[in-house]
């Protein structure tokens, strides 16, 4: 399966802008540059955009671990923090915060089943940054 997104830039690094748009429609010639990666211009970035792939991969992941571990009808909820270095410019770090509720789930099979998720999501095996994560589990 293969999905694509492309990109449109004109300028240079700092005084430039570029625009996102990917096959699905949901970026459209979205707005990104300098001063919305690094200032507070609206629009998007590529951490944001990591970020919003990670958090969103994760959870139909760890829904996956869920109903393989008999689990059913969780609610999940997480928050993706991507960490820029902007001297090495590279991405350091992923550190997901998560909150399952599973009613009647037993805690310890939510623990192992976000474990699973976090290593193997499709977008967790793509990033060369540590990957951290904070879960709250509701039983």
């Amino acid at each position: 399966m293969k999905r694509s997104a492309k990109a449109h830039w004109q300028g240079g690094l700092k005084d430039g802008k570029g625009t996102l748009t990917a096959d699905s429609g949901v970026l459209s010639e979205t707005p990104y540059g300098f001063n919305t990666r690094f200032g507070d211009v609206k629009g998007t970035n590529p951490e944001e955009l990591i970020g919003a792939a990670h958090a969103g991969c994760f959870s139909m992941a760890l829904s996956n671990e869920l109903g393989q571990a008999g689990i059913s009808g969780p609610t999940i909820d997480t928050k993706a923090d991507v960490t820029l270095d902007p001297g090495s410019a590279s991405i350091t770090s992923v550190h997901l915060t998560v909150r399952v509720a599973a009613s009647g789930a037993d805690k310890a099979a939510v623990e192992k089943a976000a474990a699973g998720a976090k290593a193997n999501c499709p977008v967790s095996k793509v990033l060369n940054a540590e990957i951290t994560m904070d879960l709250t589990v509701e039983v």
